[in-house]
């Protein structure tokens, strides 16, 4: 099986916003008032006062992302610079054991990419995405202050005093004190949920910068994902660089503290760009919506659903009820869900004045509603799918920290600090994005026929099968690492590089997880936000925040397990056998990537359904008495 047999394309010229879902108008009750007038138009982006734009042209675009990606480039240049550094800082400074600093070090990263979900639902529901961005990010700030004092205030750290590599390898240095390392993990946890309302929301406030009714629309949001994950590899860039210079030259509180300027100075960066912001409105709670769905199809569990899908209920007219999304089509995807929109008398109330009756939203939910939660049910597998690469990042991050310890890494005189080896893959996804669109997409569309070269679930395919290269090289050359330790006399020496075989051995596998996260980070980025609904962007998002997030629980875990029930992960790197565990994830590795092309065999693009929609509804024969037949008809209102 193939990757391009395996996944099914999309045609190209169909976008998100595009549903054509003119054609058909709802079923209509008797009494029930039409309010058009006022419904927002679908996706139309408004002003930071709500109102809409009359001058597109003058918002938006480019110059208008620019701003937004500053943000995002602090944002990653903190998160990466805490998790690189985290491992050697709890080890040399705080004298925690490597099993401990690696489960702080995987729960941080997990629990600041899987609050994501937080933000998302307020972004969507409540603030909008500029107000969650502003406010996280100050929330961000707080916390590298704190982070910035506990490394600089003696007070905050235990004495380092007869710490030395003998004392650490014997773990005899002083401990942190209870209050010191509450202190120092309430600011860490303080930054992961600053993280919520950022990691959810930059990316798809950026994508709103672009107008999915112009021409190219599909190649411009291909090249904006491209470039935003540019922007993440530019923040980790600095952070292997940058932020270790400081550590190393001036010492943590300054490694720690570069990162708050950072995230300041983006700050007001993102503020200067607000005339020029488009903004979508928030079109109310998501999980209330999805709550009434769930509600209402099992209130009518025993209602036979309708022969006819036009028998389902629906506002009248193109627009949908709920702001800033358009009207979806129905689907036949879990038929139970479409209960909550078989209309009963019992579902409506009488309402005040000319009013006329009203539907009760617990009772009797509109298509697009129930649409929305299938939306959301269909990309779970694809979700599902991506998780064990983010596993594989967290255990990079804080197994091959402790390889390079026992490697030589100087080239010449230079002596390449350990923090520093995570600089390899940000280098080599650098190098594979900054040529995809002039190499790989032109030579993708001569092999898959596809305008954009890939699609997204083809370039997270690519990104899978490359994982399971690198986790398995990293088990080979572990195997090899450890057995030419024990050759020469090193078992003991897990602190002190051995002269003879080199760190760069590594490179091999950073630079295949780089290709990895070049080809799969964009694509799950670019699936989310096109596959959500439209009122749920951020939440859509968020999933893939969430994958990383969750990802990193699961590194936790196994490390926890294997630490525990096996002699895998002993704190002596070279008395432990760190290759089973790169072997144990290579098979899972493999498994998951064949469980993902079924998934993405199965799956069926959002503007694929529309396409399909739209064709049928072009083709359906008229009622010439649609009243007695109380179906919905083809009409323009």
């Amino acid at each position: 099986m193939n990757m391009e047999s395996a996944i099914r394309e999309s045609p190209a010229h169909a976008t998100p916003g595009a549903l054509h879902m003119d054609r058909i108008s709802p079923k209509r009750s008797p009494g029930v008032k039409k309010e058009v007038d006022k419904l927002e138009i679908g996706t139309t982006p408004v002003n930071l006062r709500g109102t809409s734009i009359t001058d597109l042209s003058k918002t938006g675009g480019w110059t208008a992302i620019c701003f937004i990606f500053g943000n995002e480039i602090a944002e990653r240049m903190a998160y990466i610079g805490i998790s690189v550094c985290l491992l050697d800082f709890l080890s040399k400074i705080m004298h925690r054991p490597f099993k401990d600093a690696r489960n702080i070090s995987n729960n941080f990263m997990g629990l600041s990419q899987i609050s994501a979900v937080a933000g998302g639902f307020l972004a969507d529901g409540y603030l909008g995405r500029y107000w969650t961005i502003m406010i996280f990010s100050t929330i961000y700030l707080m916390g590298l202050c704190m982070l910035t004092l506990s490394a600089s205030v003696k007070i905050f750290s235990p004495s380092q005093s007869n710490c030395g590599l003998l004392e650490l390898v014997l773990q005899a240095c002083e401990p942190a004190k209870a209050w010191q390392m509450s202190y120092f993990l309430a600011g860490l946890y303080i930054t992961a949920m600053g993280a919520a309302g950022i990691r959810p929301c930059v990316s798809s406030f950026g994508a709103d910068q672009l107008d999915e009714r112009e021409p190219g629309y599909k190649t411009k949001l291909d090249k904006f994902f491209n470039i935003f994950y540019l922007c993440i590899s530019c923040g980790a860039l600095l952070s292997f660089t940058l932020v270790v210079y400081f550590q190393m030259r001036f010492g943590w509180g300054y490694a720690f503290g570069s990162l708050a300027v950072a995230m300041a100075v983006a700050n007001l960066l993102f503020v200067g760009g607000t005339p020029l912001y488009r903004h979508m409105l928030p079109g109310g709670s998501p999980l209330t919506r999805i709550a009434q769905v769930l509600v209402a199809a099992f209130r009518k569990r025993n209602v036979p659903l309708p022969s006819d899908e036009g028998d389902l209920y629906e506002v009248p007219g193109k627009l949908s009820e709920i702001r800033g999304s358009n009207k979806l089509p129905h689907t036949d995807l879990c038929r139970l869900l479409d209960k909550a929109a078989v209309a009963r008398d019992s579902d409506f109330v009488e309402g005040e004045g000319e009013e006329g009756k009203k539907r009760r939203p617990w009772r009797l939910c509109t298509v697009t509603q129930v649409e929305e939660l299938k939306m959301l049910l269909k990309v779970l597998p694809v979700w599902v799918s991506t998780i064990l690469l983010s596993t594989l990042l967290s255990v990079y991050i804080t197994l091959t920290v402790q390889q390079a310890y026992t490697l030589n890494r100087h080239i010449g005189n230079f002596e390449m600090p350990v923090i520093s080896m995570g600089i390899f893959p940000g280098i080599f996804i650098l190098a594979a994005l900054s040529v995809y669109d002039a190499w790989l997409v032109p030579l993708a569309r001569r092999l898959t026929g596809q305008p954009r070269g890939l699609t997204s679930l083809q370039r997270v395919g690519v990104g899978l099968a490359i994982s399971v290269l690198s986790v398995s090289w990293a088990g080979a050359f572990e195997r090899f690492r450890r057995n030419y330790a024990l050759r020469h006399g090193f078992e003991e020496n897990y602190f002190v590089g051995m002269p003879g075989l080199s760190a760069y051995w590594l490179v091999i596998q950073f630079c295949l997880m780089g290709l990895a996260e070049a080809f799969a980070g964009a694509g799950v980025l670019e699936f989310f936000y096109e596959e959500a609904p439209d009122a749920m962007r951020s939440l859509g998002s968020s999933f893939a925040a969430t994958a990383g997030g969750v990802g990193s629980f699961v590194a936790t875990l196994t490390n926890s397990i294997a630490g525990s029930s096996t002699p895998w992960l002993h704190q002596n790197i070279n008395k432990g056998r760190y290759d089973y565990y790169f072997w144990f994830y290579a098979v899972f590795t493999a498994l998951n990537f064949i469980f993902f092309l079924v998934c993405a065999r199965c799956y069926k693009y959002r503007s694929a359904v529309s396409a399909d929609k739209s064709d049928v509804e072009e083709n359906k024969p008229q009622h010439k008495d649609v009243e007695s037949l109380n179906l919905r008809r083809p009409e323009n209102l």
